[in-house]
């Protein structure tokens, strides 16, 4: 009798024991699934130091453009242009109409870009405007947030930006063809040439007329009035108008908020 118990004892605490194996070896299967790969950086993406300067990325590079369709303010969408490495997010707070985005990005320059991206599908002629604050005052100075244009969602789309940096550069800036390496008009910084505004700029805007696209600015709060020269560049319809931030920083996000948005087709 006693030895029936001892065996009836001895397969029990086998069974428990194997079942606290699988349970141990599943538990390590579902810890290893949830942790996260290192982030690896490409030397290109790096942004520019003192000791380092950022080039543009190898030819034919490119990342699938992460895009969620759910309404977000006035705008149809938000995407992760060109898929930073660390994915971005968005808000928007009914209260005080202001939109936060938080974005990652290497640049939003040379022949791709990388940034957070509200739209909206339209058509005609448009202006788009709004006031930019970046919350954290030691960010990179080149980040930028901006008001912009696109043909598409792709990384290497044919775009207009207003753009407003941390360092208070602000430019016009434009890509002519998918692909192609960007230009632009500078209004301030502008390289041995007479800056076209002073000071940091309170509000920026763009404004679409047929294929032309301009600078606006309102420095300290004035009436918005348009500053350089318009350049040219054809979009066909419909075309992506929205609000956009690159941290300037390949997989570290940061912050900026966009209140006082306005969109509105212009006659």
């Amino acid at each position: 009798m006693n030895t029936m118990y001892s065996q009836k004892f001895i397969n029990n605490a086998f069974v428990v024991l194997f079942s606290m194996m699988l349970l141990c070896l599943a538990s390590f299967k579902v810890y290893a699934q949830a942790t996260p790969a290192k982030v690896e950086v490409p030397d290109w993406a790096l942004p520019g130091s003192a000791t380092h300067t950022q080039v543009p990325p190898p030819a034919g590079f490119h990342r699938v453009t992460r895009t969620n369709n759910t309404r977000i303010g006035i705008f149809e969408g938000q995407s992760d242009v060109g898929a930073a490495l660390v994915p971005g997010s968005s808000s928007y707070n009914v209260a005080t109409k202001q939109y936060t985005i938080v974005s990652a990005g290497y640049n939003v320059w040379y022949q791709r870009d990388e940034f957070r991206y509200l739209w909206i599908k339209k058509s005609g002629d448009v202006e788009l405007s709004a006031d930019i604050n970046f919350p954290d005052t030691t960010g990179y100075d080149d980040r930028k947030a901006f008001v912009i244009i696109r043909q598409s969602l792709s990384d290497d789309s044919k775009e207009a930006v207003v753009a407003l940096h941390g360092s208070g550069l602000l430019h016009l800036a434009w890509r002519p063809e998918q692909g192609k390496f960007m230009k632009e008009m500078r209004a301030n910084n502008r390289e041995g040439l007479p800056d076209l505004v002073t000071g940091y700029a309170k509000r920026i805007g763009i404004k679409k007329s047929g294929d032309s696209f301009a600078l606006y600015v309102s420095m300290h709060g004035e009436p918005m009035h348009q500053v350089g020269d318009p350049i040219q560049l054809h979009l066909d319809k419909p075309f992506y108008a929205g609000i956009g931030f690159c941290s300037h920083l390949p997989a570290k996000t940061d912050t900026a908020i966009f209140s006082n948005v306005v969109l509105e087709n212009s006659h």
